[in-house]
């Protein structure tokens, strides 16, 4: 029992992420509020559980805070105060608002992890609904029911709570204002449990949380044996763990055979109808209030939702009042004020995140909801991991940073914006038996990866499978900002690969050792992972319809890898690595072709011969076309036409 309350504990912390060093006092919410229950009848008759704060004081009319989660409305109950929202706000005045998506918890109805949208809020009929239709439903009932809201809405939320705010952007109901969502998902085969259609084996403890329908309303989880099930004797090597456990088709066998979100994604491996359907990007156009999408640069779970959400909205929504803020977290990190804003063995600063509580998102909803006379957010609020401060841009990505090629040559020499020979040809030995471990310490069955994300490249750039290119000190800083693509020519001997590019940031020998550190961790020559992304090659040409690999033949494989915002320092080097595995992170390709990478066998599992041409380039900032298929590019193009 010990363990599962230490287990339940930290789920609270990593799915919720409501823990917030900046508390108010204890008594403070009961004194100045008043709680109330409700159940929200929606369109086709299903009830939504709904928690309603509402300010003692009756002197003036307050705008409506909204939060919509599949994390247990409940946990807000009773006066429950955990830091979320954060004690400006609460201290502001708002009525705040705690419900339970549909088929969650204490809410009626069926739970969809990412529920199709339908367009159109007023050509629906009473079957067609969606989370856009009950947030619009939620809305015009709190407006009609709830006393003392002066008729201005507001919507927050992070990860999953992130995409339910999104989705209640779309066809908005007129007393919306203002909306930030937050770390939130935006396509669920490039967010969360897909990268560039890689699965990401590191969330699979994650699957007993939304794969299990509940059979009667609940405030509690329903799914904690389902849970246990890879937590009761958690693996204190996680490497090792699914290394020992082979194929992805074991862990159908052994742990979610009876799992419908799993199987919805061993059923689905490419990127067909089913996951297109789900893509809210898409069904964002036509915006017409404040929107702040709010984004960690070290978030491992959602980093592709918040820049794509911005980006679609600024591309299709000339009328909204458009805002992304990105800073130096992990996921919902900036919820959390820990005094010092340190991620994994990097130091950034001291309160950072009540910086961005306080100053960014206590402002954007005052100005967009109580009509206070606070300055107006930059079009991007941006902090710049290496030189370590916030920086504000007219537009994102900036085009006054002028952008960066990057280039192979012999003797793993890397050269900046001056063209390699083409003829060169580098390779290495893939053995999905012995994969490039994702982390430079050991780690244990972890519920979601966070650390990996800044953390020492060294163990990686020592192997022989993978490759290194770096360039010589920088005699001045050098800025980066934007868009990271990835050009690479590859020849192989198998028939299928995939391609792990991460751009580095090297520090020099002498470089000072951070207090919060243990001794063991040496920041002189530390290789710092700036930003790394995966990509699936069988996707090269369409996610929809792969295809395998001719042994021997050039191909290009072209990706993005999100964007960044980023100085080296005078004296600091820029490196490239380019391999094949990242374990446990990504599972393991195969790298001989089968049909459905969650179905291989244990024999399908081939060591390949890859080569990467001189003809590669690493693009780093600007707005270039990768050439690689790209749902969201393709998007943009039909919102435009």
């Amino acid at each position: 029992m010990t363990f599962y309350r230490k287990l339940t504990s930290l789920l609270f912390l990593l799915i919720t992420t409501i823990s917030c060093g900046q508390e108010i006092d204890a008594d403070y919410f009961k004194d100045h509020y008043d709680v109330q229950e409700y159940r929200i009848p929606m369109r086709d008759g299903i009830e939504l559980f709904t928690i309603v704060y509402t300010p003692k004081d009756q002197s003036q009319d307050y705008p409506i805070l909204m939060n919509r989660t599949c994390y247990n409305a409940s946990s807000h109950a009773n006066y429950q105060y955990g830091g979320y929202p954060s004690k400006y706000l609460v201290e502001d005045g708002y009525i705040f608002v705690f419900q339970d998506v549909r088929g969650r918890y204490m809410s009626e109805g069926t739970f969809d992890n990412m529920r199709p949208n339908i367009p159109g809020n007023k050509r629906r009929n009473k079957k067609d609904i969606d989370e856009s239709s009950d947030t619009y439903d939620t809305i015009d009932w709190l407006l009609k029911n709830v006393k003392g809201n002066n008729g201005k809405v507001g919507m927050y939320g992070i990860s999953y709570p992130g995409h339910y705010t999104a989705a209640g952007m779309i066809d908005a109901h007129p007393a919306l204002k203002a909306s930030s969502p937050q770390a939130p998902i935006a396509d669920f085969f490039f967010d969360d449990f897909h990268h560039q259609g890689a699965y990401l084996e590191s969330y699979t403890a994650a699957f007993a949380v939304f794969g299990y329908q509940k059979d009667s309303l609940t405030r509690k989880p329903w799914y904690q044996d389902k849970l246990m099930r890879l937590y009761g004797n958690p693996a204190s090597d996680a490497y090792n763990f699914f290394l020992d456990l082979g194929p992805l088709k074991n862990i159908t066998e052994k742990y979610h055979s009876d799992n419908f979100f799993w199987q919805q994604i061993i059923d689905h491996p490419n990127y067909d109808e089913f996951w297109q359907k789900r893509n809210i990007l898409p069904h964002l156009k036509d915006i017409d209030h404040a929107v702040m999408t709010v984004g960690g640069w070290f978030d491992a779970e959602d980093l592709y939702g918040p820049l794509n959400i911005y980006k679609t909205v600024e591309a299709t929504s000339p009328k909204a009042k458009n805002t992304i803020v990105m800073g130096p977290w992990d996921h919902g990190g900036w919820a959390r004020e820990k005094g010092k804003t340190v991620h994994n063995h990097i130091y950034f600063g001291d309160s950072i995140s009540t910086f961005f509580l306080k100053d960014i998102e206590r402002n954007f909803f005052a100005h967009h909801l109580k009509s206070k006379n606070i300055y107006q957010l930059p079009e991007a609020y941006m902090f710049d991991t290496g030189s370590k401060e916030w920086q504000k841009f007219d537009e994102w990505p900036p085009k006054d940073i002028e952008p960066l090629s990057l280039h192979f040559k012999e003797n793993g020499e890397l050269t900046l914006n001056e063209k390699a020979s083409a003829d060169a040809v580098f390779e290495y030995t893939s053995d999905p038996n012995k994969p490039v471990p994702y982390r430079s310490e050991t780690e244990g069955l972890t519920f979601t990866p966070r650390k990996y994300m800044s953390d020492d490249q060294r163990h990686a750039s020592r192997r022989t499978d993978v490759l290194t290119f770096e360039t010589e000190p920088l005699m001045s800083p050098k800025t980066v900002a934007g868009e990271i693509l990835a050009k690479l020519k590859v020849a192989m001997t198998g028939t299928d690969a995939d391609f792990v590019v991460k751009l580095i940031d090297v520090y020099p020998a002498d470089h000072e050792n951070y207090e919060h550190n243990p001794e063991n961790i040496v920041m002189g020559g530390y290789q710092q992972l700036v930003r790394g992304e995966v990509f699936r090659g069988r996707f090269r040409n369409s996610f929809e319809n792969p295809e395998p690999f001719v042994p021997g033949e050039v191909s290009d494989v072209n990706f993005r890898l999100q964007d960044v915002l980023h100085t080296f320092k005078k004296g600091h080097r820029i490196m490239i690595q380019i391999h094949s595995t990242w374990f446990p992170f990504i599972d393991r390709n195969p790298q001989k072709y089968v049909d459905n990478i969650y179905k291989a066998n244990k024999e399908d599992f081939i060591k390949s011969t890859i080569k990467v041409y001189g003809s590669s380039s690493i693009e780093v900032g600007g707005t270039q076309d990768s050439g690689a298929p790209d749902p969201f590019s393709l998007q943009i193009s039909n919102f435009k036409d």
